[in-house]
């Protein structure tokens, strides 16, 4: 005897057929019960091996590695969304040219970088499922070369001296929060990626040594930014807004987490400079153009305060300390060429100096 559903959730003719099927395992040894189980037990095992799953147990596993809030939002949803057609596919179903399809419908949407970062992901996710046991092959990796290449876009920024004398005095009457207006000033001046300024912390800041160290997000490397006594000047007052924060600069709606990553560009575009204009990261693009081509400064000290990769001619990565005392001069000399655009009431002409 065996329970098969309730009616009328189950119709008489359908329960006559299961019943027909029954009667047939038993007839030939096998035991209803554990055909059942099994099945349930099989269905089970293809739920856990789509794509979808074996992807979103990865993130999870990344999460608890350490993977950032915003990272994990990102792959979620490229999972959710931008490979919904594949994810209910056993992983072992998706070949090349099935998530070629999912990536070319990026690709028409625009948005190739998505699409390249898409497959990226795909990729960990099958080298996972590979390291598990739940695939023999990566597919992923045969679709390098077949996508769309995405075009170059760089970050809007101005470095001509007069405009740059205009941007400067817009920034300086911003009228918001006085958090945001430090940000606005020490942005140009430090010229750090925007990420690396927004998160700074008191911790890292030594006003008596006239320096801020820190990790560089893109390197991994320790970085030191020389404080010139304008940018000294700025944080010794913003100390007494945000001191009992661990942030420099602290969110509106809580001190425990930095400013927005939008802060800075919502407040060039409240000032009238739109995203083609520029950006916070553009200030980097402005601090390398004028301190090379208008102060004269070494392009590898230049370098080495962008806290980019520079090597010594023997390929190795110099420290954090290399050229500082050179750096310290030429931070201070940006700072106070920046002032005299600002506070310059005539034409700005571009007037190139060696640096001393």
């Amino acid at each position: 005897m065996i329970t098969l559903a309730e009616y009328p959730i189950m119709s008489l003719g359908e329960a006559r057929a299961e019943r027909d099927r029954l009667r047939a395992l038993v007839k030939g040894g096998a035991n209803p019960t554990q055909v059942a189980r099994i099945e349930r037990a099989a269905q089970t095992e293809r739920a856990r091996s789509t794509f979808s799953a074996i992807a979103i147990e990865l993130l999870e596993k990344r999460t608890k590695e350490g993977l950032t809030p915003g990272s994990v939002k990102r792959e979620r949803r490229l999972i959710e969304k931008d490979l919904a057609s594949i994810s209910d596919i056993p992983i072992t179903d998706v070949t090349a040219p099935v998530l070629l399809v999912a990536l070319r419908k990026l690709e028409k949407r625009g948005v190739a970088e998505t699409a390249h970062r898409t497959r990226s992901l795909a990729s960990r996710v099958f080298r996972y499922a590979i390291a598990t046991g739940r695939a023999t092959s990566n597919p992923a990796d045969s679709l390098v070369g077949a996508l769309e290449q995405p075009r170059t876009r760089h970050f809007a920024s101005i470095t001509d001296p007069a405009q740059i004398s205009d941007l400067l005095r817009a920034m300086y009457s911003y009228q918001g929060s006085p958090v945001t207006l430090a940000a606005l000033r020490l942005g140009p001046m430090l010229f750090v990626r925007p990420g690396e300024l927004r998160k700074a912390r008191w911790e890292d800041v030594d006003l008596e040594k006239a320096e801020w160290r820190f990790v560089a997000s893109k390197t991994g490397t320790p970085h030191i930014v020389p404080l010139s006594s304008q940018a000294k000047e700025v944080f010794e007052d913003l100390r007494h807004l945000t001191r009992r924060s661990e942030f420099v600069f602290p969110g509106v709606r809580s001190s425990k987490r930095p400013m927005s990553e939008n802060t800075i560009n919502a407040a060039l575009r409240n000032l009238g400079f739109d995203g083609d204009t520029i950006t916070g990261h553009g200030f980097r693009a402005m601090a390398r153009t004028v301190l090379d081509e208008v102060l004269g400064f070494r392009p590898d000290h230049i370098e080495h305060q962008l806290a980019h990769a520079v090597r010594d001619p023997l390929g190795r990565a110099y420290n954090r300390t290399a050229h500082l005392p050179e750096r310290k001069k030429m931070m201070q000399a940006w700072a106070d060429y920046l002032d005299q655009l600002r506070e310059s009431t005539e034409k700005v002409v571009s007037i190139r100096r060696k640096a001393g």
